[in-house]
């Protein structure tokens, strides 16, 4: 037995290169890229597992040992190392709400999930306060599994809370599901007992999604005119769904408009309002055609608080808005379709570069290398591009066929 046991050393521990390395009798120090774990190898049952003691140097060799000897000892007598721990954890937890009222109260999810967005918000866009990071676990996790203790929260669980979206809306429940990941994690940080498989149990469980995404409704770019023009006299609503199509934008940008952020006819679009996560992303510039200008000309005639497109009472106009006004005109199409309708008519209509036609609708090209290189954003032919696309869907050129490749 001793020459079975005990085959490391406090020097070779410490010299260890990459792997595993036994000491003997099941226990094993594990030394990776992630950091240095001991771990308790025994069969149970005809089967093999595996349990975490701690890691290197925060437990020491000596006290890998002791408790290796004593999972050995249970596994001697029949029984399973880890459902003996789980055991003690669960009394330990126990006594400690006997001792202390509210310490069930700190666990339960719907507690922890507002501290882990919090730890969070510095990294969302304006601090996460368009709300699109905690509403997937306010809606889908909360009401289900809110009053549960982080330590209650098993696959099953999860499973069973997202399984009526799992397949019908899969975006929502994908992203409710990497939330509670981050939920967990935070719970995990605070040493809270925590289920560390959870979320890859709830996936197994669920299966993989079926349903196919649908693309948001797009106008086809030769009715574009028609409606563009409907919209002349209109109001803020109409005029912001003008800029919108001429600009090929998403509804933040529009909706958020500044007067001082247009400098003759460029507008300079604050990273913040860009798409994509907080740090990663740059101010994004839009030529604007002669046409834009004249709507943000309109525009101003009813700013307010130095926005192009405010609200009734205060703000912005809502996001819903534009929406709901091509709603009440019984049309399928969304303002968001618009992007695909100017980038379907640069394509059909046009020969413009790939990279021209990408970087208009604030698509990024190429690799991160490549981009470190080629800083243009293509300004002088995107302004072509959109005086062209102004005289479509104003009715002025509908027809003609332009060719904008390697204009300078």
């Amino acid at each position: 037995m001793a020459g079975s046991l005990y085959k490391l050393s406090a020097a070779k521990v410490r010299s260890a290169g990459s792997g595993k390395h036994s000491d003997g009798g099941g226990l094993y120090l594990y030394r990776l890229n992630t950091g240095d774990q001991w771990v308790f190898r025994f069969t149970y049952s005809g089967k093999r597992k595996e349990m975490g003691l701690g890691g290197y140097p925060g437990v020491t060799l000596a006290q890998a040992r002791e408790m290796a000897d004593a999972y050995r000892g249970i596994v001697k007598r029949g029984g399973n190392p880890i459902e003996v721990r789980n055991a003690e954890k669960a009394e330990a937890v126990a006594n400690q709400i006997a001792n202390d009222p509210m310490a069930r109260e700190k666990r339960l999810l719907k507690n922890i999930a507002p501290l882990a967005f919090e730890a969070r918000k510095a990294q969302l866009k304006d601090d996460g306060k368009a709300g699109r990071w905690y509403s997937p676990i306010k809606t889908h996790i909360l009401p289900t599994l809110g009053e549960k203790p982080v330590e209650d929260v098993t696959g099953t669980a999860i499973a069973d809370a997202l399984r009526p979206i799992w397949h019908t809306k899969t975006d929502v429940a994908r992203k409710a599901l990497t939330r509670l990941k981050a939920c967990l994690s935070y719970a995990s940080a605070k040493k809270y007992e925590v289920d560390r498989h959870a979320i890859e149990d709830a996936r197994e469980l669920l299966g993989k999604q079926v349903h196919k995404a649908k693309n948001i409704p797009s106008m086809n770019w030769r009715d574009v005119p028609a409606f563009y023009q409907s919209l002349d006299g209109g109001g803020t609503v109409q005029l912001a769904l003008q800029l919108l199509i001429l600009t090929g934008l998403r509804s933040r940008p529009i909706r958020f408009a500044k007067t001082n952020q247009i400098d003759n006819n460029v507008w300079t679009i604050p990273a913040e309002m860009v798409k994509g996560p907080r740090g990663k992303t740059d101010d994004f510039r839009v030529p604007l055609s002669n046409e834009a200008l004249r709507i943000v000309d309109k525009a101003r005639e009813a700013a307010r608080d130095g926005y192009l497109f405010p609200g009734v009472r205060k703000g912005v106009i809502s996001d819903a808005s534009m929406s709901r006004h091509m709603e009440r005109l019984e049309l399928e199409a969304r303002p968001h379709g618009f992007r695909a309708s100017f980038r379907t008519w640069a394509d059909e209509a046009t020969s413009t570069d790939y990279e021209i036609k990408e970087t208009a609708i604030g698509h990024k090209v190429g690799s991160a290398v490549s981009r470190a290189y080629q800083r243009s954003d293509y300004i002088d032919q995107r302004l072509l591009l959109a005086e062209r696309w102004a005289a479509h869907v104003t009715g002025k050129k509908a027809d003609v066929i332009f060719n904008l490749r390697g204009v300078k």
